[in-house]
């Protein structure tokens, strides 16, 4: 009788058995320096020991705050060797906002860039946080170089169950405050293997990651897996178009991960024309559908797209469109069943509905959250008794069992790939002085995919200008979440027990 070997699952084992398999393949190239896998472990159990010898414990919160850099990952890494919990936070967050999270999440110690550093130190002891590190140098603040420099590899990593906490990625919420959604080791190991199942990735893979880490697309489509398969990922800060297709020319890139918006500024610049794309054999498009004229583009230039929808409690994978299903399928997100999971359209009584008949999209497989960090009531509100998450999304199948999302049941706004909540924008709005109702919903955009639009009812003589409001707004929230568009009516539509009828809404801003 043989007994049942686990294997390995846990994020942190995945850095140091690569390495110890391939050791001197290229792993990630940031501001044209390149960390083989061995490096790359290397610095991982260095910042591991650093922390675990600063009082970081398995279960404890890591967080980080910066623009895109090789140190996200090896934070991220570095956290899962010694079984503690790594936050991402979004470098746009003001003070405030970057205050909420840390404090929701209990979080030890915090990794920063310089201009995150300014951020934080204006709210570190109400967030209480008990260690603060510099990406690289900050007045006040250790720095990390040094710090990992003069330490030793960690010698005991630990090795947490697949059902530990790995991850918890804040994403807007009900209230309009973020909620944490808890990602397992499973949930990230079973996404990747699901991923890699579905469509194609290599050791061979050179993976350009432009979009930002913090998001669950730009850490978990292709950045984790290609890592996990082998392959070299070639990481930039932020994303800038030209640059986007330089790099492509220069690494002999083969996949990107992009939300329409970056595809589509990629194609409007002049060099977009010139640019060497014959080493890209696919770019993988999601967080909104892209347009048919955006594929036909890139499909004159030879570049196929998989497009696909996920979130961030799905880890992200949930439907998947491959390349050979593009023209046939033009529009959906992709197939109901993948070798891992599945997906299903229910009514409003939780009953699955018939092909042609529009429903809320529920997923159910190995790669669904554990669930909302400290909040049960929101977690039992999107994950039923069977399993299932509730995206607060509208689906449509087709009879091949094709899905296309068709409406929202929530009110997000997806501007540039971000998701805004109306309620905290409303909630900062309602304080302007000449405003005396207000509803923020999204409208079509040609640049961002959906504009964070105001409409607002003013107080009798009162005026108001959109960069007024905007500049209100700033010292609140994130750029991107400040109003593109501002329309001021005499009165909200409403039902008789007082909610604001938004479907309407958008409808008057579409007609005017």
């Amino acid at each position: 009788m043989t007994t049942s070997v686990q294997p390995p699952m846990d994020l942190g084992s995945w850095i140091s058995r690569r390495a110890a398999a391939t050791p001197n393949l290229p792993a990630i190239t940031f501001n044209d320096t390149t960390l083989t896998y061995g490096q790359f472990a290397d610095r991982i159990d260095r910042l591991a020991a650093e922390l675990a010898a600063g009082g970081v414990e398995r279960g404890d919160r890591v967080g980080y705050a910066g623009l895109n850099d090789r140190e996200f990952l090896v934070a991220l890494f570095a956290s899962a060797r010694i079984g503690a919990v790594f936050v991402p936070l979004n470098f746009r967050l003001t003070a405030p906002e970057m205050s909420y999270i840390l404090s929701n999440a209990g979080v030890h110690t915090v990794l920063a860039d310089a201009e995150r550093a300014a951020v934080v130190d204006q709210i570190s002891a109400e967030a209480g946080l008990r260690r603060t590190i510099a990406v690289a140098e900050a007045p006040g603040w250790e720095s990390l170089p040094e710090l990992i420099d003069s330490r030793q590899p960690l010698a005991e990593p630990v090795h947490p169950d697949p059902d530990e906490v790995a991850l918890i990625m804040y994403t807007s919420g009900t209230t309009g405050r973020p909620k944490g959604a808890m990602l397992t080791h499973g949930n990230l190991f079973w996404n990747n293997v699901n991923a890699l199942l579905i469509y194609d990735l290599s050791q061979q893979d050179i993976s350009l990651v432009s979009a930002p880490l913090f998001h669950i697309g730009g850490l978990n489509v292709t950045t984790l897996s290609t890592l996990q398969k082998g392959g070299h990922v070639i990481l930039t800060p932020a994303f800038d178009p030209v640059q986007a297709l330089r790099l492509i020319a220069e690494h002999r890139v083969t996949t990107m991960f992009g939300v329409p918006a970056m595809f589509l500024f990629m194609s409007q610049v002049p060099e977009f024309e010139s640019a060497d794309l014959s080493s890209v054999r696919t770019f993988i498009c999601g967080g909104a559908p892209a347009p048919k004229a955006l594929i036909e583009r890139y499909g004159q230039r030879g570049v196929t797209f998989v497009q696909g929808y996920g979130l961030t409690e799905t880890a992200p994978l949930a439907l998947v469109l491959r390349t050979d299903e593009v023209d046939a399928k033009v529009g959906a997100a992709g197939n109901q069943v993948l070798p891992l999971s599945d997906v299903r359209l229910v009514d409003a009584d939780n009953n699955p509905v018939p092909a042609g008949e529009r429903g809320e999209i529920c997923v159910r497989g190995p790669q669904v959250m554990a669930g909302y960090w400290n909040d049960k009531a929101a977690t039992d509100a999107v994950i039923d008794s069977g399993g299932w998450f509730h995206t607060g999304d509208i689906g449509q199948a087709d009879d091949e069992g094709y899905v296309y999302v068709v409406d929202r049941v929530k009110d997000m706004v997806i501007s540039g790939g971000e998701n805004v909540y109306p309620a905290e924008v409303e909630d900062v709005l309602f304080k302007h002085p000449a405003i005396a109702d207000v509803a923020v919903v999204g409208t079509p955009h040609e640049r961002w995919g959906e504009a964070v639009t105001a409409v607002a009812v003013l107080h009798p003589g009162a005026t108001l200008a959109l960069e007024e409001l905007r500049d209100f707004a700033a010292a609140e929230l994130a750029g991107y979440k400040l109003p593109l568009r501002l329309d001021v009516v005499d009165e909200l539509p409403r039902t008789s027990s007082g909610k604001i009828m938004k479907f309407r809404l958008r409808d008057q801003l579409a007609q005017a």
